[in-house]
């Protein structure tokens, strides 16, 4: 019973410190007639297939889209789905909150009607996360982060891998709603965050918090006891 005991407190002090402390990331993007600049927030909490992989809590922050007339709007996180959405059968790397978004018209062939995201940080860059395809991401992965503009528009920031496209503007960006796509800017926009060192620093901080709270939790057990 003590080590059950203790065990249990011992989860709960590390699940305790990871809520307890969030960070935040500045991110800017843009090209071909988009832009933004958001704030997304993250916790200790990873994907369930990928430990490096950090779940993306919260984003705020402002989108632009010259292309549809859309000037500084809102922005607030689109969740993934609950279970999530199941991959193609055949693609095996699929992060485990791969989600996705049906629309009816207007997105490339390729996309099946659905816009895909996983709202998944990589301080270490994205493996490749698609069976069939062999491109890499950067902090966010070919699936992306989406978030909602109000009006039922969704936008999806997504990494087209490292290699594919001009150096320095990997990404792209969809703006849909579920009737149709409203723009779909599939290469030429650059986006940035702060150093990868400060990436590490704040992936460090969580593993330091984490063994803070397992340490004070076994001392709270073996007092108890």
């Amino acid at each position: 019973m003590k080590r059950m005991y203790w065990l249990a407190s011992a989860l709960a002090g590390l699940a305790l410190a990871g809520q307890a402390h969030a960070s935040t990331l500045p991110i800017t993007f843009g090209g071909g007639g988009v832009n933004g600049s958001l704030v997304i927030t993250f916790g200790s909490a990873t994907d369930a297939k990928y430990s490096n992989a950090f779940e993306i809590t919260g984003v705020s922050g402002t989108f632009t889209d010259s292309n549809v007339g859309i000037t500084d709007a809102s922005v607030s996180l689109f969740p993934i789905l609950s279970p999530p959405s199941a991959p193609d059968p055949t693609n095996l790397l699929a992060p485990n909150d791969f989600s996705k978004f049906a629309v009816a018209t207007g997105l490339p062939p390729m996309s099946n009607g659905f816009v895909t995201y996983d709202n998944l940080f990589w301080p270490g860059n994205a493996p490749a996360t698609a069976s069939d395809f062999s491109g890499a991401g950067t902090f966010l992965d070919i699936y992306g982060l989406a978030f909602s503009i109000g009006g039922g528009r969704i936008v999806d920031l997504f990494s087209n891998g490292i290699g594919f496209g001009p150096p320095g503007a990997v990404f792209g960006v969809a703006v849909v709603t579920q009737d149709a796509t409203l723009d779909y800017v599939s290469a030429g926009v650059a986006a940035s965050t702060p150093e990868a060192s400060t990436w590490a620093m704040m992936v460090l901080g969580f593993a330091g918090l984490g063994f803070a709270g397992y340490r004070a939790s076994r001392k709270a057990a073996a007092i108890a006891t």
